[in-house]
């Protein structure tokens, strides 16, 4: 995670830390011990950051590593870049109306605080979070007979980051969908870190999912192999463990292909899709073949989707296939929303709730849980979506 923004850390590091050193440390009078104590801390995150980045996998394989790292940037690192920030920002504005004072630097203080108090709090309280969300989408495609047809919906577990206490989050987020007694239960990717081995302490809670008509799964980005360092060899055996696990749990895993539900004479098909990441992604896991998934599905015949990344419902879906509604994650909300704005909203288009194109729709879950246990303003999820025969009520 840090070797692949290894610049972009140590610039949020290091410049502030020399920002506020030269303008409002060195020149004052004080002991040349209490300047050199300014240095400590982020000498030590620098080292720490290094270090991380040097790691084989993704991230390190002991956690608690990992939740230093994170406590420690989001306190010292970046609370020092927003006031820096905003420091220069108020110096610009200063100048351009001859004051004397830097309101900056006051607005920046207390954003700093706001930073702090978020990262404390996300990590040790909004990542135990969970909220039901509940939907309702009308389609004039769908059969009378699926009429309130009942899907649960939950992506993104990240089962790895369920860790001691933690646990009773996943216990929790799966006793909520099995309330709700829905029809099927979809999941939408990322049900692991980075491998298989992440499944096991949670297998029991796992295999406790029930619908009537099955719980149909898909892979996301970090099921498969690419966040883990080693050879080709080695990444297809740590793949096939992952396929494996969750196929042991009774889930159907749908890798670009179709089934079939019936009610009656009427039927109601679920595809599964690959991956398929987006383009400015650092692992672009193109697997994702919507002619394949859709092969064998009659024209007309009303089709659920499953894609991890909304992403390509506008690049891919929309274009290639007649799937009236299509299921996505992979976003999280951005887990992170300031005052009902996420940043992930500069980077995606479509990254949390419903979106329509014509008589087609893309529903995105902010999701259960991340590879970063933290939250803030955007809460777990799972979602129970109902269907309905016809055009929505006016």
């Amino acid at each position: 995670m840090v070797s692949r923004n290894l610049i972009l850390f140590l610039i949020l590091i290091i410049l502030p830390d020399i920002y506020i050193y030269t303008r409002y440390i060195h020149p004052k009078r004080m002991a040349v011990w209490k300047k050199m104590a300014w240095w400590i801390p982020g000498l030590f995150i620098l080292i720490l950051t290094i270090t991380m980045a040097m790691s084989k996998d993704f991230i390190p394989k002991d956690r608690t590593w990992l939740y230093l790292f994170l406590i420690l940037f989001g306190v010292f690192v970046v609370t020092k870049a927003v006031f820096a920030l905003f420091s220069i920002m108020g110096r610009g504005v200063s100048s351009l109306f001859h004051s004397k004072k830097n309101w900056g630097n006051l607005v920046g203080i207390v954003a700093a605080l706001f930073v702090a108090y978020a990262t404390i709090y996300g990590l040790f309280v909004g990542f135990g979070e969970l909220k039901t969300r509940k939907v309702d989408f009308y389609s004039s495609q769908l059969p009378r007979s699926f009429d309130g047809y009942r899907i649960a919906l939950f992506t993104d577990v990240h089962v790895g980051s369920y860790l001691g206490k933690d646990q009773q989050i996943l216990k929790q987020a799966l006793d909520s969908i099995n309330a709700m007694d829905a029809d099927v239960v979809c999941f939408t990717g990322d049900l692991i870190n980075m491998r298989a081995e992440e499944i096991e302490p949670h297998r029991h809670l796992l295999n406790s999912l029930q619908s009537r008509d099955g719980i149909y799964a898909i892979l996301g980005n970090h099921d498969y192999s690419d966040y883990v360092k080693a050879d080709s060899a080695e990444k297809v055996v740590l793949e096939h463990k992952v396929v494996e696990s969750i196929r042991e749990l009774g889930w159907t895993l749908l890798c670009n292909e179709n089934r079939i539900i019936r009610r009656g004479g009427d039927s109601i098909f679920v595809a599964g899709m690959e991956n398929y990441s987006k383009k400015d992604d650092d692992l672009k896991i193109h697997r994702g073949d919507v002619a394949q998934t859709v092969t064998g599905i009659p024209d007309g015949a009303f089709t659920l989707m499953l894609q991890h990344d909304p992403w390509a419902w506008r690049e891919k879906i929309l274009p290639q296939s007649k799937a009236q509604l299509t299921l996505s994650g992979h976003t999280h909300g951005g887990q992170v929303s300031f005052f009902g704005w996420a940043p992930v909203a500069l980077t995606y288009g479509e990254y949390d709730g419903m979106y329509k194109e014509g008589e087609r729709s893309l529903f995105v879950s902010s999701g259960l849980g991340g590879l970063v246990p933290m939250r803030f303003g955007i809460p777990g999820e799972v979602v129970l979506i109902t269907l309905h025969s016809g055009n929505k009520p006016q």
